[in-house]
């Protein structure tokens, strides 16, 4: 390791052509009624985490809309208004209407990918390989959500008929939705709510996170020209200003946010009725792994490096604290801690590249005081290289002996620390997952099919899924994905995402005669675009 460069010396003072940017990048529009609006009004500087080196410092690589409440409510009115109370256009459309804008934005969005990906790796610092994948992930996604869509409405397409009573079953839009995705996936975890939602028939409203900006300037034209006027809207800028009156207007039926419990709390208090706000929430997590002391203890450490610090630790799924069991621990911890040395540090674009820049200002700082709390209270850092730091480059720090008294036991660090706490009993980490505010995942490494069996009974009634001898992860997006207590709220899955963006909704009719006939008569010339047996192929 001591022929590696310092940390400081993997800035670039040249790009390569693959990877670099028109400079800066200015977004000056946003999409409201169906057209791109001019912004002549002020920007926020966008700041990527690839520093500009000799001096190292901050660089500046484009600027984002800072718009203000009266353009916020002005993309709310289109958004309303393309709504009107459920007898819009878009909410009243055939499922297979919906579907060809939807298939019409997914040719348009294909056209992007290279652009999105550059973007990717300069806003947040993710790595090429990591930001090709997110993007392939999301037109995955996309294509997945429109046969899902089908299934369910194959699935509705019959009567049910039920003590002389005949009904059609649908799943009818909410309202007007308001979607707020992370930094850690800005594109794919955005889609994931939006793209659902809005295949449903509610008019969409997002809000891109505030790194990961840019990335939505291409797609914004491919939204405009893909669907009617209004059913897609963008807002630009800070939260507390743009946000707040959305909330406050109580004309939003939907929340979709991913982010913080903290947040979260705050954005739907502001709503009037904030009972008749249906939220989406994707919140944090502290996922715990649990290494039984007969694990294969290669495995788990691989599986806990990519667990805990895939894309710099920055996911929710991610593994934010390791329980090992007492008499395996020194082995595990010095495997673990070579690994970790072991990870290639450099830019997004770098060849092989593991450890990128932290797109958060003072994120590197706020790692350091992870580690210098636990320090203090008797942990110590396990690898050679854990926290050298340089700018916005952090290297992964393995901290053994952490116990309930640091906050690295507590809180998420969201971030490349991987926190080590030893036990003796089962029932010390069982423990602290039952008493944990947060219920998402749980990893456990072993080999005694009655030992995990002995886990995996009580820890489904704290977490909402456990990893057998893997990482914690949301894939595949078939699978339900979701959490207990403080880390989420509703259920995302291709599937599950079209549920919770709609409603059952039923037409209902006595069997008699007279009914009979009316019903034929709105089958027959299709009159209505929900009472319908047609079948989608």
């Amino acid at each position: 390791m001591t022929d590696r460069p310092p940390l400081a010396a993997l800035f670039p003072g040249a790009v390569p052509a693959d990877a670099g940017l028109a400079a800066p990048v200015v977004q000056d529009r946003y999409l409201c009624g169906g057209t791109l609006r001019p912004w002549g009004g002020p920007h926020e500087d966008v700041i990527s985490p690839v520093w500009e080196p000799a001096p190292l410092q901050p660089r500046v690589i484009g600027r984002a809309p800072a718009l203000g409440e009266a353009q916020a409510l002005e993309v709310l009115d289109a958004a309303a208004s393309a709504w009107d109370r459920g007898r819009g256009e878009w909410p009243t459309m055939p499922v297979a209407a919906r579907l060809r804008c939807l298939e019409e934005f997914v040719r348009r969005l294909r056209s992007a990918r290279e652009e999105v990906v550059r973007l990717l790796m300069w806003e947040i610092g993710k790595n090429r390989a990591d930001s090709e994948k997110e993007f392939d992930r999301t037109v995955d996604y996309l294509r997945d959500t429109v046969e899902a869509v089908k299934d369910l409405d194959r699935a509705s397409s019959r009567f049910a008929l039920e003590q002389g009573i005949a009904g059609q079953i649908r799943r009818a839009p909410l309202g007007v939705t308001l979607c707020m995705g992370p930094f850690n996936y800005p594109l794919n975890e955005t889609f994931t709510t939006l793209i659902p939602a809005l295949v449903m028939g509610n008019p969409v409203i997002f809000k891109p996170p505030r790194f990961g900006v840019l990335l939505f300037a291409p797609l914004l034209a491919a939204f405009a020209e893909s669907f009617p006027p209004g059913v897609v809207g963008s807002i630009h800028g800070d939260g507390r200003v743009i946000v707040g009156p959305l909330i406050g207007s109580g004309r939003v039926d939907v929340l979709a946010f991913i982010g913080t419990s903290r947040v979260a709390s705050l954005i739907r208090a502001q709503h009037p009725k904030p009972h008749r706000l249906r939220c989406v929430l994707g919140l944090e997590a502290k996922n715990p792994a649990i290494v039984l002391e007969d694990a294969d203890l290669d495995l788990a450490v691989a599986e806990c490096v990519q667990g805990a610090l895939s894309f710099n630790g920055q996911r929710c799924t991610a593994i934010k604290l390791v329980f090992v069991h007492e008499r395996v621990a020194d082995a595990f911890v010095a495997r673990l801690a070579a690994a970790v040395d072991a990870l290639v540090p450099g830019m997004p674009w770098d060849p092989g590249a593991q450890v990128t820049p932290l797109p958060e200002p003072g994120k590197a700082a706020a790692m350091a005081a992870f580690v210098e709390d636990a320090v203090a209270r008797g942990a110590r850092v396990a690898n050679a290289r854990g926290g050298e730091s340089a700018g916005s480059l952090y290297f992964p720090a393995v901290v053994d002996g952490v116990t309930p008294a640091m906050r690295l036991y507590r809180e998420e660090q969201f971030g490349p620390l991987v926190p080590v706490v030893r036990f003796a009993s089962l029932e010390e980490p069982v423990q602290a997952i039952t008493e944990s505010d947060y219920g998402q995942q749980v990893a456990l490494f072993g080999r005694d099919p009655a030992a995990l069996s002995a886990l995996i009974d009580p820890l489904v009634n704290q977490v909402c899924r456990v990893n057998l001898n893997s990482q914690c992860q949301r894939g595949p997006d078939s699978f339900p994905f979701t959490g207990r207590k403080d880390s989420a709220e509703g259920t995302l899955s291709v599937s599950d995402a079209l549920r919770v963006f709609s409603i059952r909704t039923l037409v209902a009719a006595k069997q008699t005669p007279a009914n009979t006939a009316i019903l034929e008569d709105v089958l027959r010339h299709r009159r209505s675009s929900f009472l319908s047996t047609d079948f989608l192929f």
